[in-house]
């Protein structure tokens, strides 16, 4: 349960639903549709969605997520970032994402960087010391640079990027929330209309006429004063600025030592095979790779019967 999105996996497959927290979205209504049609009543469950700010501390939204959770999966337990599984909200809960997924990775790529980039931020995590890992907090991961928080879609451009040069003139960015990665990325063609699943700033069209607009209105100006070809400057900037985070990241974790390569997933995972490079798990791992946390959670709860799977 992210602050952004419900991903849901069993043996048949993966779900992944819009359910941005702060907008008071239906996370039960989404869990009894799914328990209707799926109704296994076990549930291993792990969550991010306890920072949204429409909670007044990470152990509020905890609490609200785990009695949300329990009213449709009396019995579900939620794995922490003490590596073991609880059976209510305890401060432990609060962005373990991350680690069940490095958990489960470990096994496969002992001597890897795992490089997860998701539609609102990236994790960069060396998989050879899970131990090392444990207790670690997102406060804790952004100091030590295993948590950037740029992602494909949801990330402002003017939180990525100050400044552009535009038509060989540097132009500063308004401050303001008028464009986000997913308009680049539309723009440069790394996805597509139908993976802009977040809501565009100006409620706009989910298109890449839509998506130039929108960026053209980042330097305070309509696409007819900079063109196609100044949005796409924009564009192309702010994802090397996001690229160019992303690898100080790796380097930085990199430096741990025993790091022999870099494995890549999330929806993110394409770019970062190529521009890394890196192996791109979706190859190995299929849907799945997109909703990693999730499907790695199962997998250990269904592993340990729920038990602390150390």
């Amino acid at each position: 349960m992210g602050g952004a999105n419900l991903k849901l996996v069993d043996g048949k497959g993966v779900t992944v639903h819009s359910c941005p927290l702060w907008q008071d979205a239906p996370l039960e209504d989404l869990l009894r549709v799914y328990r209707r049609d799926h109704p296994d009543p076990a549930a291993g469950v792990v969550m991010s969605g306890e920072l949204a700010d429409c909670f007044r501390t990470k152990m509020e939204g905890i609490r609200w997520i785990v009695d949300t959770v329990r009213r449709v999966y009396p019995d579900a337990q939620f794995y922490g970032t003490d590596g073991k599984f609880h059976d209510g909200a305890v401060p432990q809960l609060a962005a373990a994402n991350w680690l069940a997924a490095a958990g489960w990775l470990r096994e496969g790529y002992p001597n890897a960087v795992w490089v997860d980039m998701g539609s609102t931020t990236t994790d960069i995590i060396p998989l050879g010391n899970f131990d090392a890992l444990l207790g670690l907090t997102d406060l804790l991961r952004l100091q030590r640079g295993y948590l950037v928080y740029t992602g494909l879609l949801r990330t402002p451009v003017a939180m990525q990027l100050a400044r552009v040069t535009l038509q060989g003139r540097p132009t500063p960015l308004a401050a303001e929330h008028f464009a986000i990665a997913a308009d680049a990325h539309l723009v440069l063609g790394n996805i597509t209309p139908d993976q802009y699943t977040c809501d565009a700033p100006d409620r706009g069209e989910k298109t890449v006429e839509g998506a130039l607009r929108r960026l053209a209105r980042m330097v305070c100006a309509d696409l007819d004063e900079i063109h196609v070809a100044g949005a796409r400057e924009i564009a192309q900037q702010f994802w090397e600025a996001q690229l160019h985070a992303i690898r100080r990241g790796v380097a930085m974790v990199k430096k741990t030592g025993g790091i022999r390569e870099e494995i890549a997933s999330g929806i993110g995972s394409a770019l970062l095979a190529r521009e890394l490079p890196a192996e791109d798990l979706r190859h190995a791992l299929g849907p799945v790779s997109d909703a990693l946390p999730a499907h790695a959670v199962r997998e250990v709860a269904v592993r340990t019967g729920g038990s602390s799977p150390r």
